[in-house]
């Protein structure tokens, strides 16, 4: 009977401890596994590299795909309709958190669920557009890492301006259903009137929208600020195209549009900031809630600057600001 008693004492608290255990712990039941639900607002190619950071980080921190953890990968396109779609599959999957970045993707998944964890790789400026609360404390189940869009904005022009010397009129394309473009294209408006310049700007909601901008713009612009969205991302190798065949200069957020064409970027290092998302991660599978972990901000910015795209705009880019660039393509 004694022993009887110990055994059960035992076993009550074994099954507390269990309790107690991480998730990483228990993730090593068969069928036990915590899901990620990883939402890429593009392709899995253009999201390669900040795919490769987040996993890579998460296997630092302990969680092996197929073994500790499990990630269900889902791509956007760049479309609303299919972050939405996906997001829904999401809750309905029961994933324990879900991981995805961009001011649309992010906002979809906000308005399928106010339980299931959310972790934003970049969102350009979360607090104005109503991702969370504030930067220190975000409340509710959403945070992750700001891409300051908006506060890089005149930074971007500032630059640009120093390629272009004879720069007047600025186009600026946007997607104007992306609160941050809204809130990105008026900065460039701000900033472009206080240095006597002309900005134009071209709305599109679809990529079917893209070809009419072009069309419309006629040779009324001596260069093309490119919002980042994941609607313009995933259309960046067209949107270069039609700038070169425009003679158009132009500056992006990101590296990848330089890749592909485009003549430079300046904004925070992408991969970086995944690579930080997946410790967000890490904390929320073991315990920690979302409204709990402050919103960081970018902590490394790249200029990428295409050399070839300079050529054939017949532009000579200074020295002194080759020398200030992160990345030369050639």
């Amino acid at each position: 009977m004694a022993s009887y008693i110990r055994r059960r004492k035992f076993l009550a608290t074994l099954g507390g401890a269990a309790a107690a255990w991480p998730l990483a712990a228990r993730a090593q039941q068969p069928g036990k596994l915590p899901t990620i639900g990883f939402l890429g607002a593009n392709t899995r190619l253009v999201d390669s590299q900040r795919l490769a950071a987040f996993v890579e980080r998460l296997r630092e921190l302990g969680w092996i795909e197929n073994r500790t953890v499990t990630i269900e990968y889902r791509w956007g396109e760049g479309r609303d309709e299919r972050f939405a779609q996906i997001a829904a599959e999401f809750v309905r999957r029961g994933v324990d958190v879900i991981v995805t970045g961009a001011t649309a993707p992010v906002i979809a998944v906000k308005q399928a669920t106010s339980t299931i964890p959310i972790v934003f790789g970049v969102a350009g400026d979360p607090v104005a557009t109503g991702l969370v609360a504030s930067l220190a404390k975000p409340g509710g189940n959403v945070t992750g890492l700001s891409g300051q869009s908006t506060d890089t904005a005149a930074k971007r022009l500032e630059l640009l301006r120093a390629v272009v010397p004879n720069l007047r009129r600025l186009a600026i394309l946007t997607n104007i259903g992306n609160p941050t473009n809204v809130l990105e294209r008026d900065e460039i408006r701000t900033t472009a009137r206080t240095v006597d310049l002309e900005a134009i700007t071209m709305e599109i909601r679809r990529s079917e929208d893209i070809a009419p901008a072009f069309e419309a713009l006629k040779g009324g612009a001596d260069a093309l600020y490119v919002s980042a969205d994941p609607l313009i991302f995933t259309n960046l190798v067209r949107i270069n195209s039609l700038a070169l065949g425009a003679r158009l200069p132009t500056m992006h957020g990101s590296r990848e549009y330089v890749e592909a064409g485009g003549l430079m970027s300046y904004g925070p290092n992408f991969p970086d900031l995944y690579r930080r998302a997946a410790d967000y991660v890490d904390k929320i599978l073991r315990g920690a809630k979302p409204a709990d972990l402050p919103v960081e901000q970018p902590t490394k910015f790249d200029l990428v600057l295409n050399l070839t795209t300079a050529k054939v705009l017949g532009l000579t880019i200074p020295e002194s600001f080759l020398a200030r660039a992160d990345e030369v393509i050639e």
